[in-house]
């Protein structure tokens, strides 16, 4: 095996892990969410910024710390300008990208968002051929009906009361968003950018963001600190942190640009599979950490032939990977 196939199958397999800390968010954020409106109720936005801020001032602060204890001093410099531009590209586009996914949920069903929102795995191929004026290869095509059609039966999407309303059109906006942080990653003016210093930026420009939106919401000041009290609020939001963010973030910063952006944004959609999989047994564990009423899902038929059909077109896919692409410019 050649190193250059080696590297991919590191990346697929890393990514794939990404994924599943991804996954683990989901019950994470819902239980974070039923905690936080007993500890402090507040405005929808207020309930997202309470939920998604503490995550990244805990994973800026701690990543900070590592990397200055870690980073010898003759590494010059400590961050480049182009780290910095990238690092606040990422921030900017995923804070958007997530708040408008967030709000749209308060407008629409969980899995109209999940299907709307996976709408970048059809989304940069068709940019791709737009910039390149060329057709999609049938493979990149059939992976990406695949995925659309595996995510829609996993959420148990419903076709027939599709409406586009606030809550749909804002998923549909999250979607791009996303899709343009997947071409940040990969944009090859960024080879030499070290993964650990953009990811440091990428996380407090979010921390940053969220922060200001929270206090901006909060009823009073006070309230968005209130939750910080807590010891099982605590508890999960440095599991959010360590694992969700860092671990994921990190995790693609480094191994995204090893593959293609059809290829991530095929692979990211393995994110819904995992945090089913996840709420088959979590939400009984964190109902009892946390004092809430969140129960068990259930192993169902959708769960089994949505998972296989995105399993299917990321296996397609890689029987006839894409070339590299140039990315968005920025």
């Amino acid at each position: 095996m050649s190193q250059t196939s080696k590297t991919r199958l590191s990346a697929l397999g890393m990514l794939l892990l990404a994924n599943a800390f991804w996954g683990l968010s989901f019950p994470l954020i819902k239980s974070l969410i039923l905690l936080s409106a007993k500890l402090s109720p507040g405005s929808g936005l207020f309930a997202v910024a309470c939920t998604v801020a503490p995550r990244f001032i805990l994973g800026t602060i701690l990543l900070f710390l590592w990397q200055f204890i870690t980073t010898p001093k003759s590494e010059k410099p400590w961050l480049s300008k182009t780290e910095f531009i990238q690092g606040i590209y990422l921030g900017i586009f995923g804070a958007a990208g997530m708040l408008l996914q967030n709000d749209g949920l308060r407008f629409t069903s969980a899995s109209t968002s999940a299907f709307l929102t996976q709408f970048y795995a059809l989304l940069i191929p068709l940019w791709l051929s737009i910039r390149s004026k060329t057709l999609p290869r049938f493979t990149i095509l059939m992976s990406s009906v695949l995925v659309l059609a595996g995510v829609s039966i996993l959420g148990n999407f419903d076709y027939k009361n599709l409406h586009f309303g606030r809550g749909e059109l804002e998923t549909l906006l999250c979607s791009v968003f996303f899709m343009a942080q997947v071409f940040g990653v990969e944009n090859e003016k960024h080879s030499e950018c070290r993964h650990e210093k953009v990811t440091l930026i990428w996380l407090g420009t979010e921390a940053l963001l969220f922060t200001g939106l929270g206090l901006y919401s909060a009823p009073t000041p006070h309230d968005f600190w209130i939750p910080w009290s807590s010891t099982p609020w605590l508890g999960l939001t440095l599991a959010l942190t360590l694992f969700p963010t860092l671990g994921s973030f990190s995790i693609m910063s480094k191994w995204q640009s090893k593959i293609t952006a059809t290829e991530a944004g095929l692979i990211y959609c393995f994110e819904p599979i995992f945090g089913s999989l996840f709420a088959l047994f979590l939400p009984a564990v964190f109902s009892i950490w946390a004092t809430i009423s969140y129960p068990n899902e259930h192993i169902t038929q959708s769960l089994l032939i949505g998972g296989c059909l995105i399993t299917f077109a990321n296996a397609l896919i890689q029987l006839n990977p894409p070339p590299k692409s140039q990315g968005l410019p920025m």
